[in-house]
């Protein structure tokens, strides 16, 4: 086995998951993690952890959803026991075809979204990890040879991750001491609320209240959104390619968009539910050991120089204990990227603290 694949099980128990001796461990591995889900299985046992595994296959969703009706039980009680029973789960990506569900019906996407809303709470109550494990079809989908594409998420994954923390450290103290963010750019100028919010510093680690490997980015959840944003990062929603997307807020709520491809597949964003017009995330890239974007919302979204916002639920880790009832509550959760690399900045109160990319103390 690739010396790399047991350092990336290594980090993901260790440092994410942090997994201690006897806890109940839900492991979802995709049909392409095998190896890695072999690693993370070992690094389990050698902590006295209990595992629960299950296989994952975008080719089984689509068949399921295809051939169910829209009528969807709710919350169902065998899924809903196991994710109320778990310590951790531990996201293994990697399927074989990043396309397999292009064919399914928006609307049922729509329904089994909306009534599975339980089932990801509970699973969100978890000491969660999503990350992927390096594949053909992800490498194809990033433009990328194979070598060269497990080379990039190595160098994403494998870091000294207690360092860059430290770095993110005063993105979260600016943003926690701060009232409004304004993001400036071409077809861009939006004004977001972050009063009364707490920033997620997200180093890769549940002690972080961070849940992706890889992460780097600094995160909180805007109200009161005013103004227009573009988004000129492709990325693929619902397994569809989506290009320039333009939103326009007034009163916190999308009131007119458009896309340069696939604007249907944003009409049905926003069509969810009533949260689905607001959003539900500010994040700041900040991991420069991601290089280039690769079509992969868990690698770009981390990105430096980059901004992202989400249509739809917000984190409760970014609101105070008594105060979760004030998160945008919503059953999808939709991010979209746009570059500030070069003529654009961000704004906190007035002051820039990230000009062309780069934060002011750089």
């Amino acid at each position: 086995m690739d010396e790399r694949i047991r350092k990336h099980a290594e980090t993901m128990v260790d440092w994410s998951a942090q997994v201690e001796a006897g806890d109940d461990v839900v492991v979802s591995v995709s049909e392409g993690a095998h190896e890695l889900g072999v690693a993370v299985a070992e690094e389990l046992g050698k902590r006295d952890a209990n595992v629960v595994t299950l296989y994952s296959s975008d080719e089984m969703d689509r068949a399921f959803l295809r051939a169910h009706s829209e009528a969807f039980d709710e919350d169902p009680a065998h899924e809903l026991a196991l994710y109320e029973n778990a310590d951790s789960v531990l996201f293994l990506g990697g399927g074989r075809n990043t396309m397999a569900t292009a064919d399914v019906p928006s609307e049922k996407r729509q329904a089994k979204s909306r009534a599975s809303q339980g089932v990801r709470e509970a699973r969100m109550d978890t000491d969660w990890v999503s990350t992927v494990h390096p594949t053909r079809s992800l490498a194809q989908q990033a433009g990328m040879a194979y070598e060269e594409y497990q080379a990039f998420v190595y160098d994403a994954v494998l870091r000294d991750w207690a360092e860059l923390a430290d770095e993110m450290a005063k993105m979260k103290t600016i943003l926690d001491e701060g009232s409004e963010v304004r993001l400036v750019k071409e077809d861009t100028d939006l004004t977001m609320s972050i009063e009364g919010r707490t920033a997620v510093n997200s180093a890769a680690s549940v002690a972080y209240d961070s849940h992706n490997l890889p992460s780097g980015e600094v995160f909180t959840a805007p109200h009161a959104t005013e103004g227009e944003v573009f988004f000129d990062v492709p990325m693929t929603i619902n397994s569809e390619r989506v290009r320039n997307v333009h939103l326009t807020f007034e009163d916190g709520e999308v009131v007119d968009f458009s896309a340069g491809q696939n604007e249907a597949v944003i009409e049905e964003v926003l069509e969810t539910d009533a949260g689905a017009k607001r959003l539900g995330e500010l994040g700041i890239g900040m991991n420069r050991g991601i290089d280039r974007f690769t079509d992969s919302i868990l690698f770009d979204e981390k990105m430096g120089d980059t901004v992202h916002l989400a249509l739809g639920r917000a984190y409760s880790s970014n609101f105070s204990e008594g105060s979760e009832g004030e998160a945008n509550d919503s059953a999808i959760h939709v991010d979209m990227i746009t570059d500030m690399s070069e003529d654009s900045r961000m704004e906190v109160d007035g002051e820039v603290v990230q000009r062309n990319g780069t934060f002011s103390w750089e």
